[in-house]
């Protein structure tokens, strides 16, 4: 495999990508004005990327207030926006080809049945970096004609991947070079961290309700649209482990990574949509202004 990390001289790229799922909130804030800023000042692309695949949350309106939100802090973007829902195709096109090297496999599984599962083997304790309990292999190595069967009575399922063939594959691709990434930090000094995508076992990179997965989509959407830095918040940090087995398994080019600090509130959590935390619109109606939330996101602790 050759090396596809950005080379210098080329045009740099950077995206931010929303869900829109709930309104944008400071620490979006902070990571749109990250991302804007160190794009303007290499002088490359800013693009917006709506990651909408979760078609059961995502709503229109929430998209219009993601643009009336970016506009109304002064941040623009360099060509169309991109939609993930009116995309599956390309995402159905990534599945064959890791299908084609044989590290995926239909689980039937429901999250009851697998977490059962969990508990009548003792690994209760056993966790992904998201903390769900990891799959303990219920349809891996299955009778291939009970899965042909259920495919052919179109039960529900996911395409998780087999991490240990998938390893093997990317090991053999690298030549036996480490799977890493390149990590820049705060400082702008660049590092290099050896990935560990075991920590997720078997994930699922194919969801029973939509063609995708958050992991594929994001893979396949960063080499499609030529984005060369990923900058996001430090909880994605450990994903990246698995974004970058399956760049490697696609063939596809490797971007240049920032995880940067997360907002929280006084209890020390961190910011979230689905935990009703005061929305940049709410802030806006009450009279704060754009210069003011770039120095109330400036004024939060920084962890580099």
């Amino acid at each position: 495999m050759t090396d596809q990390t950005p080379r210098a001289g080329a045009p740099s790229v950077y995206r931010f990508a929303p869900s829109p799922n709930g309104r944008l909130h400071l620490g979006h804030a902070l990571s749109a004005l990250i991302c804007h800023g160190q794009a303007r000042k290499a002088g490359g692309r800013f693009l917006l990327r709506i990651e909408d695949i979760d078609i059961g949350r995502c709503r229109p309106e929430h998209i219009d207030g993601i643009i009336e939100d970016l506009t109304w802090l002064g941040l623009d973007w360099d060509g169309p926006v991109l939609r993930q829902s009116e995309h599956f195709d390309i995402y159905r096109a990534a599945t064959r080809r890791l299908q084609a090297l044989g590290v995926l496999y239909p689980c039937f599984a429901t999250r009851r049945e697998i977490a059962e599962a969990v508990v009548a083997r003792g690994d209760a304790t056993a966790r992904d970096p998201d903390g769900a309990p990891l799959y303990p292999g219920l349809f891996k190595g299955r009778d291939e004609r009970e899965i042909l069967e259920r495919l052919a009575r179109g039960e529900p399922h996911a395409l998780r991947l087999d991490m240990a063939r998938a390893r093997e594959i990317a090991a053999r691709a690298l030549a036996g070079g480490d799977l890493a990434f390149t990590e820049t930090g705060f400082d702008g000094e660049a590092r290099r961290v050896v990935a560990r995508p075991e920590r997720w076992g078997d994930a699922i990179i194919v969801r029973k309700d939509v063609p995708t997965s958050y992991h594929l989509a994001v893979v396949v959407d960063d080499a499609r649209q030529a984005v060369t830095h990923v900058t996001r918040g430090r909880d994605l940090l450990a994903a990246t482990d698995l974004h970058r087995l399956l760049q490697v398994l696609l063939d596809l080019p490797e971007p240049v990574y920032h995880h940067h600090r997360l907002i929280a509130d006084a209890a020390g959590r961190k910011l979230s949509k689905s935990a009703g935390d005061t929305s940049l619109a709410a802030l806006r109606e009450l009279g704060v202004t754009p210069a003011e939330i770039r120095r109330m996101v400036d004024s939060t602790q920084d962890a580099g």
